[in-house]
Formats: C-alpha cells, sequence, structure tokens
C-alpha cells in the first residue's frame, strides 16, 4: 500500500471512529437522563373539575328545530355539581320565525341537565341593529326566554333605552322592559 492510499482510508476510519464513539457516549447520556425520575414542581390541580376543555361548541335542538348554537373558548365540567363554567361564550339563538339573536360575554355558566345558562361580564346582545349591554343575563331552555335582573341598556343608531330589568320571549318575538325605562328613542322604535 502506497503511503497517499493509507492516508485516503485514514482519515474515514477515524471518523467514523469518532463518529461511533459520539454515538454511544450520547445513548449513555440520554439512558442515564431518562433514567431519573422527572420532578415536576408548582403543579396546580383543579379539584373540582371533572373535565377541562379548551374549545366547546354545542348545539340543541328541539323537535329537530334549531334552538341555540352555543361556543366557547374553554369549559370546565364540574364535579358533583351538573354545571360546566364557561369562558369567552359566543351563542346564537333562533327565535320562532328563524331569525337570530347573537349574545357574547366573558363568562357564563351552563346546567348540564336543563341547559338553562347565566352569562356575566360584559354582556352583549344583538339582534338585526339592536345592541342589548348588561352585567348579567340568564336563559331558560324550557320556556325558550331571555331575561336580566341588572340594569339594560338597548341601542339602534341614535335611540336609546335603560331599564332596571328586561324579558326576551324569544318564540313570541316579544321584549318587555321594567323598572325606571327612560331613554330617548324615535317612535318607530320595534325591539323585537
Amino acid at each position: 500500500m502506497t503511503h497517499s492510499l493509507k492516508q485516503k482510508l485514514t482519515f474515514p476510519l477515524i471518523g467514523l471512529l469518532i463518529l461511533i464513539l459520539f454515538v454511544i457516549s450520547g445513548f449513555f447520556y440520554f439512558d442515564k437522563l431518562l433514567s431519573k425520575p422527572v420532578q415536576i414542581h408548582d403543579v396546580k390541580i383543579d379539584t373540582k373539575a371533572a373535565l377541562k376543555l379548551n374549545v366547546l361548541k354545542q348545539i340543541s335542538k328541539k323537535n329537530g328545530i334549531k334552538e341555540w348554537e352555543l361556543k366557547a373558548a374553554c369549559a370546565t365540567l364540574l364535579k358533583d355539581e351538573d354545571k360546566a363554567v364557561l369562558n369567552d361564550v359566543s351563542i346564537i339563538f333562533f327565535t320562532k320565525n328563524d331569525k337570530k339573536v347573537h349574545l357574547t360575554s366573558e363568562k357564563g355558566f351552563l346546567n348540564t341537565k336543563t341547559h338553562d345558562m347565566t352569562f356575566t361580564d360584559n354582556v352583549v346582545v344583538t339582534y338585526e341593529t339592536y345592541v342589548l349591554r348588561t352585567d348579567k343575563l340568564h336563559y331558560n331552555k324550557k320556556e325558550h326566554i331571555i331575561s336580566s335582573d341588572t340594569h339594560v341598556k338597548l341601542e339602534k343608531e341614535n335611540s336609546v333605552i335603560e331599564a332596571d330589568s328586561m324579558t326576551t320571549r324569544l318564540n313570541d318575538n316579544m321584549t318587555i322592559l321594567k323598572g325606571h325605562v327612560k331613554g330617548n328613542f324615535s317612535e318607530n322604535l320595534n325591539i323585537l
């Protein structure tokens, strides 16, 4: 063998030997890492939650007719309670004549048996060009009614009506405002 042929064979063999040493040492290093028990610190366990969902979408139908369609960014189903806690809620209620009433809120609570709901924190309801704002609103599934016992403000373009409470019968297209009802509105204002 000539000297140049030995050099040509020596360098690849040395490289292969170095690669084998790296693989073997890497194997022992990772084996040692994996054999150690993993320690997790500052873990918070929600003892009230039975299940947490990152995204929730639910549709409710009665006699084959869609009553509402609910979306939430996350939901927590609570243990020992028939309740789901919802965050970043968006819901569409359907009226008898198939019109849509949109509701958004930061928080919501769904009774998982009755499907009654309560919405809180920046509740906004829109219907066509009307916007209703309140701090808390309830939905009664059996009667298909939304209501609020807290201050409500209803706006349409330049018209504003405020009241202490409100009830909307979604199947009857009727909204009732009660308690210190006041505002600026035209006589052609039709609420729902």
